[in-house]
């Protein structure tokens, strides 16, 4: 087609609103956007005045996919601005919870986002009737990762037992056992997820770009680290902003990213790039499985590299709770802050990617805050490939086209209202 105008308001399957605008001319690309439409939400601004210990329960809320993740990032950017030194205990306790989270929104990503794409259908609907067995065993894996949020932090969604230096109720180590006993039992789920995976045919599409996610030594990191690149460097997390570099562009109520190249992409195919090597063995036979190696520059294969992940977190959940079972859970206070003036920043690797939160805090209250989330540091990422996709598929039809650019927006998981986030921070 030398003559191509896309217009999706907006694009489905997606969390928010987002719109594709495509303008082909005489052969040539004129205008290739993914336009975030949604209004600002100025969490940042929420935060400011409120004391300290209502970060993590206000900032839960920016998504009710991600609020472990959120809640993680915001105790730990609390934590390291107040002195606070978590236990052990907490430690594992918050990678147990964690691996829930991650669980629960890449098998909604893969089983009800994405896998309809490919089977066929126009969404999870109707393949309950096609494939009833295929979403029954999504329906049964998020269900387990569900119980086991809320067996850590009293509930799947917005966590209210988790607090600054600790938590406030504990899982009993019969809870513990149990958990234990069906996540190995959904080892067989995992296995069937990986076959489902590999029987399907994702688009034949490669763009090379850089790769960013956290790194913290031998273990498949996903709270605390470093920041880690594929292009080379590595930036301590009171440096994001160095790599991060948010920019305003006028199509968009979302801010674009830029580091080393014009774009990078964060999420579960970025940490599969750069610590392919921590998986687990499971995991890594899963990604062989899969015909997964680093480097994969195919976005489409994000579901991939997240049911990778499915594999890794099962199993590094099962090992977590034998070492809680080993120690056996004890109540216990939370650490307390050395401190109620500082600066810091935490960081974690929700599912879609690296989220950052950054506290400036004195006397105890809040007086800045930044919060730089993973789909706003993608959206650069899909725009350039959208614009290097759009000229190799112009020979399809208009409507192979359309499917083709919301397919590959689905494959980045985006949480658009996540991503709108226009506060002008400064820090004084």
């Amino acid at each position: 087609m030398t003559t191509l105008k896309v217009d999706v308001h907006h694009v489905t399957r997606v969390e928010g609103h987002g719109n594709i605008v495509v303008d082909v001319q005489n052969g040539v690309l004129k205008q290739c956007d993914l336009q975030i439409v949604e209004t600002p939400r100025f969490f940042e601004a929420m935060l400011r005045g409120r004391p300290y210990l209502d970060a993590s329960h206000l900032t839960s809320r920016i998504c009710g996919i991600c609020a472990v993740g959120h809640a993680t990032a915001s105790l730990r950017a609390t934590e390291q601005a107040l002195g606070v030194t978590p236990s052990p205990q907490t430690t594992l306790l918050r990678k147990l919870n964690f691996h829930g989270e991650i669980l629960d929104s890449h098998i909604l990503h893969i089983y009800m986002l994405v896998a309809p794409d490919y089977l066929g259908v126009g969404s999870v609907i109707p393949l309950a009737q096609s494939a009833p067995d295929v979403v029954l065993r999504a329906l049964r894996m998020k269900q387990l990762a569900g119980d086991l949020c809320a067996a850590i932090c009293g509930r799947h969604t917005h966590p209210i037992s988790m607090t600054v230096g600790g938590f406030t109720h504990f899982p009993s180590l019969e809870t513990l056992r149990e958990l234990r006993a069906r996540l190995v039992a959904s080892r067989a789920d995992c296995d069937a997820t990986i076959e489902l995976l590999a029987g399907l045919e994702f688009p034949r599409f490669e763009r090379d770009t850089e790769y960013v996610a956290l790194h913290k030594g031998e273990e498949y990191c996903f709270i605390d680290g470093v920041i880690d690149s594929s292009d080379g460097g590595r930036w301590d997390l009171e440096d994001y902003r160095l790599v991060t570099n948010e920019t305003i562009v006028p199509h968009s109520s979302a801010k674009h990213t830029r580091h080393q190249r014009d774009s990078y992409m964060v999420g579960a195919l970025a940490r599969f790039n750069i610590n392919h090597d921590k998986l687990h063995p499971r995991a890594r036979a899963a990604a062989e499985t899969l015909g997964l190696a680093p480097k994969v520059i195919n976005p489409y294969l994000i579901a991939a590299a997240q049911a990778v992940e499915v594999v890794h977190c099962t199993e590094d959940a099962i090992q977590l709770i034998d070492q809680l079972l080993e120690m056996g859970i004890r109540h216990e206070e939370p650490a307390a802050p050395t401190r109620l003036t500082g600066e810091g920043v935490g960081a974690a690797e929700v599912p879609r990617g690296t989220l950052f939160h950054h506290y400036q805090i004195e006397d105890g209250a809040i007086v800045g805050a930044n919060c730089i989330i993973p789909t706003g540091q993608n959206l650069a990422n899909i725009e350039l490939d959208m614009r290097a996709l759009v000229p190799t598929i112009l020979d399809r039809s208009q409507e192979d086209i359309t499917l083709a650019l919301e397919m590959l927006v689905r494959a980045y998981d985006p949480c658009i209202s996540c991503s709108t986030h226009m506060l002008n921070v400064r820090f004084v």
